[in-house]
């Protein structure tokens, strides 16, 4: 180690031997250098301990000259890195200059020195370094950040600048033999354990009027915040709100907003995004955003702000799904409503006069966010009043029309494309929640207008290349799809001013037609998004039959030939996983919704072998449709001439329908694990139907507008089903049965029977409690015996230790009579006659001043008359009324 004296002796021997050397013949020496000493003379020895030792001494005279000579010393030493192993005494004497500074401010240039150093290439000399001395390099580099409370513009700076440094990592100037670099993202590492990230955001609060240090600070978390480590760090140290609420402080340079929007950016993707959400959810931070977001919008014109302004937007909307932001509070709504509406609607307001948006990418992009931030805003219901006067159904409906020849359009034909495709989605999401805005704009009549020319042949060549337009390059798939979805969104509101408009305006045939129109042209190319306009189609025609025979009427023998194509779909597509499931599913549903009850339909569907079809699919033996399909096939048993067609229905190996539903039933059987025997006879006769889903299920309270579990039992599972559908066909003469399917049949005709049982079980347990209620009445010792054990229950339900201060309040109440206990009414008949004295015979005796006594009320003899009138009322007048005294009482209550 290095010291003063040892550094004197050291000069006194080299001069003596130089000395020595001249006087005597030159003689060549050959020295060996060896690596140890070239990292010497490198690393000039140096005791950190003396130095840190100096440091704390403070009594001393010409003390202060001395320590920051020292500390020069060992800038100095290692100007070239800082060796690992001596990084924890360097830090701790980093610490000690950093607290004189506040009495000897000298002491700031060396502690700027030292900091400065750490900017420079940290060396291990074994590679197990990294990870020996790990924690004390964490905990060095976490001093940084507690650095940042000196009130210093220049130290503040050079520990900002050394903190970058880490991520733009240089060799070091000078090989060192024996030492290496650590690796590049060592630094980065030990400041995510030792937590800098918090330190660093805490200081923020420090610098509310130092805009440079202020930048320097947000260009440290930026560099920061690309790590999920200091992301997490930063979320909790509130650094979302905090850097927020600073949007609009002042800053020429324009590198708060762009640094500030980056770190949130990083925050929402790399932490907890509703955490972040949470915090960025409130009034401050909202008119903070909403202030930036319409200057950019207002004033910015470079790229760089319209990009800016994008991002802006992008935070806005991912706060906007938070339902308990204030969005509305703060008037960023209505703002956004303008903004997204001021090209189609013309508005006088002034935020928006004289305002063009052009056709470049950024704000062809904005346009685009602003119709999926309506989408988001419209969630929140209080928003439909400000859709209402922002004329946004109006403003979307600009979009919903055929291209028109030779007009100026502000967007190029792909950008308009996008944009009508993204306004139509939009409309399905806002058109459900303004009815009447919608009806007002002929929305019906607009959209299929706009359907019968994407059925039209006109030449159209469409981009497809936005999301939306997906499948629709070169055709009119997309427009079509999206129309139908919003039609499909406002039938289904079932709105009866909606759907009858639609129907006056030919839907049903429109569809239907639509339908054969696609069916006739098979594009496999784009088949999924056939699938899709076919399923929209059945679910739109359903919505607008159900419950409405003559709109059934309407849908007639096209539509069932429509639904009867689908049916006859092969069977292997089920599984291609582009759709048919869906489609399958739809066409089942308008089967329920516009076939059945319409016995013209119910005809021709049996006469085109429509049942045929439905067994075919039942047969499949896919336990999603079986439920829809038993469900129709119980409707239309009603139909007289539905039983020929089950019993004629042959499957696969001769199967009959009667051994299909039966084989369908001990199936369900199976999977619900009722309990059978090998030849399918009943195991447990006490419970017959008993699952065991039903035996491991708990007693749950549920409220009484949800259906219980034995109620659920019989929708969800088929049995209830298969056995109406048997019961139609009079569980007698089935063809193609074997004797296991015999003895199934006898359980499936008593299926009935065996849920009143229930009703039985009940029936019988609340005659048991009649009848013990009877003998407890009418037996004095069965009375005693039930009060004994009612005491008994009561004691072991009492705690054994009362505790302090508790009262006791006694069970007994003396002179009860009762037997049973009381309920919250009762009801007290008219006090007999007899004890009143029948009708009122003294006419004053609604003007007496009754005494009060014990017992019922009886006449009394002597009274004080209290204003008693002149002429009282004659008492054979009151005597022919017979009105009863307690009569008079009650009606006066």
């Amino acid at each position: 180690m290095w010291t003063e004296e040892a550094g004197a002796t050291a000069e006194a021997q080299e001069s003596g031997i130089r000395n020595k050397s001249s006087s005597s013949s030159q003689i060549p020496v050959v020295g060996v250098v060896t690596e140890d000493d070239e990292a010497q003379d490198v690393f000039k020895p140096m005791d950190l301990n003396r130095v840190i030792k100096l440091l704390e001494e403070t009594d001393k005279d010409g003390l202060e000259e001395k320590q920051l000579k020292f500390v020069k010393k060992l800038v100095q030493c290692y100007q070239n890195g800082l060796p690992l192993r001596d990084l924890a005494q360097i830090f701790k004497i980093l610490n000690l200059c950093s607290g004189k500074i506040k009495n000897q401010p000298r002491f700031i240039e060396s502690a700027y020195d030292i900091i400065k150093l750490c900017g420079l290439p940290f060396l291990k000399k074994k590679v197990s370094d990294e990870i020996t001395y790990a924690e004390d390099t964490a905990n060095s580099i976490a001093l940084l950040g507690d650095l940042m409370k000196i009130p210093s513009s220049e130290l503040r700076i050079q520990i900002c600048k050394c903190i970058v440094d880490f991520y733009h990592a240089e060799p070091p100037k000078k090989h060192i033999p024996g030492y290496q670099q650590a690796s590049s993202s060592y630094k980065i590492q030990m400041a995510e354990v030792g937590g800098l990230a918090k330190t660093m955001v805490q200081s923020m609060t420090l610098l509310e009027n130092q805009l440079v240090e202020k930048l320097w600070v947000l260009k440290v978390l930026q560099h920061l915040s690309t790590s999920e480590v200091n992301c997490t760090i930063m979320m909790k140290a509130q650094a979302a709100s905090g850097i927020c609420t600073h949007l609009n402080d002042p800053d020429p340079s324009g590198q708060l907003l762009f640094r500030s929007s980056e770190i949130l950016w990083n925050l929402l993707e790399k932490s907890s995004k509703e955490e972040v959400i949470q915090q960025l959810s409130n009034l401050e931070c909202l008119l903070a955003l909403k202030e930036v977001f319409k200057n950019l919008f207002m004033r910015g014109f470079s790229h760089y702000d319209r990009q800016l302004r994008n991002d802006i937007l992008v935070i806005t909307t991912i706060i906007a799904q938070n339902p308990e932001a204030p969005m509305i509070e703060c008037g960023f709504t209505k703002d956004l409503i303008l903004f997204a509406t001021f090209n189609e609607v013309k508005s006088q307001n002034l935020l928006v006069k004289g305002l063009k948006l052009s056709n470049s990418y950024e704000d062809f992009e904005l346009k685009k966010l602003l119709f999926n931030v309506i989408v988001i805003l419209c969630k929140d219901l209080p928003t439909v009043q400000l859709l209402i006067d922002g004329k946004v159904i109006l403003a979307l409906f600009t979009y919903v029309k055929k291209p028109e020849k030779q007009k100026i359009i502000d967007w190029s034909a792909a950008q308009h494309e996008e944009l009508q495709l993204h306004a139509i989605a939009t409309l399905s999401s806002v058109a459900p929640l303004l009815i009447e805005e919608y009806m007002s704009c002929q929305g019906n009549a607009r959209v299929l207008a706009f359907l019968e020319w994407c059925e039209s042949e006109d030449p159209f060549f469409s981009h497809g290349n936005s999301f939306h337009g997906t499948g629709g390059r070169g055709n009119k798939f997309a427009q079509m799809r999206y129309s139908l979805r919003l039609l499909r969104a406002m039938v289904y509101l079932e709105d009866e001013t909606v759907n009858k408009d639609l129907c006056e305006k030919g839907t049903i045939q429109q569809m239907i037609g639509i339908f054969k129109n696609i069916i006739s042209k098979p594009n496999e190319k784009e088949e999924a998004i056939v699938l899709e306009i076919q399923s929209d189609i059945l679910l739109i025609l359903s919505g607008l039959c159900e419950n409405h025979i003559q709109r059934k009427e309407i849908f007639g023998t096209e539509g069932v030939d429509i639904v009867l194509h689908v049916m006859k779909t092969d069977p292997r597509k089920l599984q291609s996983g582009l759709g048919y499931n869906v489609l399958l599913f739809s066409t089942l549903d308008s089967i329920w919704c516009c076939i059945l009850g319409c016995y013209p339909s119910e005809d021709y569907f049996l006469e085109k072998e429509g049942i045929f079809l439905l067994l075919d699919l039942l047969a499949l033996n896919q336990k999603k449709f079986c439920n829809l399909i038993l469900g129709i096939m119980v409707e239309f048993c009603d139909n007289p001439k539905t039983a020929a067609h089950v019993n004629a229905w042959q499957g696969k190996k001769d199967q009959t329908a009667a051994s299909l539903l039966i084989k369908l039933w001990r199936k369900e059987e199976k999977e619900l694990g009722v309990k059978r025997d090998k030849n399918g006879k009943i195991i447990d006769t006490k419970k017959p139907l008993f699952t065991s889903f039903q035996e491991e299920q708990k007693i749950i309270p549920l409220p009484a507008n949800c259906p219980s579990i034995a109620v659920m039992d019989v929708s969800e599972n088929i049995r209830a089903k298969i056995y109406a559908i048997l019961g139609k066909l009079d569980f007698e003469n089935l063809p193609g049965l074997s004797a296991e399917d015999f003895v199934t049949l006898c359980i499936i005709h008593r299926y009935l029977d065996f849920k009143i049982q229930a009703t039985h079980k009940q029936r019988e347990l609340a005659n048991k409690s009649w009848e013990d209620f009877l003998a407890r009445t009418s037996n004095a010792k069965t009375l005693k015996k039930a009060k004994r054990l009612q005491e008994k229950a009561i004691e072991a339900s009492r705690y054994h230790k009362r505790p302090q201060n508790a009262i006791f309040h006694q069970t007994h109440i003396k002179g009860l009579n009762t037997m049973v206990p009381s309920g919250g009414v009762v009801t007290v008949e008219s006090t007999p006659a007899r004890l009143v004295g029948g009708p009122l015979v003294d006419t004053d005796i609604a003007l007496k001043k009754l005494p009060i006594r014990g017992g019922a009320l009886q006449r009394v003899k002597a009274v004080k008359i209290v204003d008693a009138p002149k002429k009282s009322i004659p008492t054979s007048w009151l005597e022919k009324m017979n009105v009863d005294i307690h009569e008079v009482a009650r009606k006066q209550r």
